[in-house]
């Protein structure tokens, strides 16, 4: 019997992910948030082709917004149109809003979606970290250190 074709689109697990905001900056902490989405964007973003590198969240009416982050347009089919990288609504408590507001304030801090995912029950989240900025010397000290892990992981395996 033949085995079950796979559809490609992702049920629960990474949709997208954001590999450069670790390097470029620190992570203070972490808070996971719903994503608000029409039908075709879930579609597209259920396909794995969403973009997060330059993506950003804000406050607009008291109300935390995705800013920047790119999901192609859904080719199957379907006539809603929709904006690419318009803002996008978060679902997050007052109180998560108000800290993420606290950290936006202070100098230095940013908050940067490190990736999306879809949880078991199939719901769009993204983790948010509130970040600080790395150096120029802080990114090659980073560098340095993977470097000596890969280095040194290679020399333990060959003994």
């Amino acid at each position: 019997m033949a085995e079950p074709r796979k559809s490609g689109l992702i049920s629960h697990g990474v949709a997208a992910q954001n590999r450069k905001a670790r390097f470029n900056y620190t992570i203070k902490d972490t808070v996971e948030a719903g994503l608000v989405l029409r039908g075709a964007e879930v579609k597209s973003l259920r396909m794995g082709r969403a973009t997060l590198s330059e993506a950003f969240a804000g406050e607009r009416d008291g109300e935390m917004y995705l800013f920047n982050m790119y999901i192609p347009e859904y080719q199957g089919g379907v006539l809603s149109r929709f904006d690419t990288k318009g803002p996008r609504k978060l679902l997050l408590k007052r109180k998560q809003i108000d800290q993420l507001l606290g950290a936006i304030a202070r100098q230095g801090s940013t908050v940067v979606p490190l990736d999306v995912h879809f949880n078991p029950r199939g719901l769009a989240k993204v983790t948010l970290g509130i970040a600080e900025g790395r150096k120029q010397h802080d990114k090659r000290q980073a560098i340095a250190k993977r470097d000596w892990e890969r280095d040194k992981a290679r020399i333990l395996k060959n003994r």
